[in-house]
């Protein structure tokens, strides 16, 4: 069973009194949602938050499926989002992402069997004149060969 931390719920109540409608607190309190919880957002979560916020479990529901930002199933230490928009696309994303499933022995969304790394196709991630390009957790990466993109996942881990 879910539950935020003493703080987490702090924070809540925070960002309710933050906004005139409650509905405008989601994302936040989202955010802090999958901070704790392991890089995702379950299930459990959303009817906790619901709640803790006194708002139907479907409001919550509309926003963390419809940000890419928020995670619905567990994900690797590692969350390597590689941008397959059409400039990155042209310059080799695609390719890069297919290497990267490849190297890791995983496929697009999955957890490599050492929990550290998950690799997901995005669609712009706003670097197109330096295409292609990747976000690990919440950091950037552009210019990347399949080779430097492997580097930098290995020396992240």
């Amino acid at each position: 069973m879910f539950k935020l931390s003493s703080e987490g719920e702090a924070f809540v109540q925070k960002e309710l009194k933050r906004y005139e409608t409650k509905r405008s607190a989601i994302i936040p309190c989202l955010y802090k949602v999958q901070e704790e919880n392991d890089g995702w957002v379950s299930p459990e979560a959303v009817e906790y938050l619901s709640g803790l916020m006194d708002l139907p479990s479907a409001w919550i529901n509309e926003v963390l499926k419809f940000y890419t930002m928020f995670n619905q199933k567990p994900i690797g230490k590692l969350h390597v989002q590689v941008c397959c928009n059409i400039s990155c696309a042209m310059n080799g994303g695609r390719e890069l992402a297919n290497h990267l499933n490849k190297e890791f022995n995983i496929k697009d969304g999955e957890i490599s069997a050492d929990g550290n790394v998950t690799i997901s196709r995005a669609e712009c991630l706003g670097s197109c004149g330096t295409a292609p390009m990747m976000q690990v957790n919440d950091n950037y990466y552009e210019d990347l060969t399949p080779e430097s993109a492997v580097k930098t996942i290995k020396g992240l881990m």
